[in-house]
């Protein structure tokens, strides 16, 4: 009767207890919710972090632009500025 369930061969009724015990594991598991609130979480203060880096960045680099693009207009006058 093993024979005909598919369970003769030794990977497939491992594969079945394997799968059979997470299951159990899932089920059993009351805060997963919770911990998947709390990895939202994370992910939403790290971006949030690398949003601010980067508008910092970006503000700082178009104010140095800038500089450069006045200094280079003002070449033909020699200010010494630059």
């Amino acid at each position: 009767m093993r024979h005909l369930m598919g369970f003769s061969n030794p990977a497939i009724a491992y594969l079945r207890t394997t799968l059979s015990a997470r299951i159990e594991r899932a089920r059993s598991e009351e805060d997963r919710g919770a911990s998947a609130i709390e990895w939202v979480v994370i992910a939403a203060v790290v971006v949030g972090i690398v949003l601010a880096v980067g508008f910092v960045i970006s503000n700082a680099l178009t104010g140095k632009a800038a500089e450069v693009q006045n200094c280079i207009a003002g070449a033909s006058n020699q200010s010494g500025d630059c």
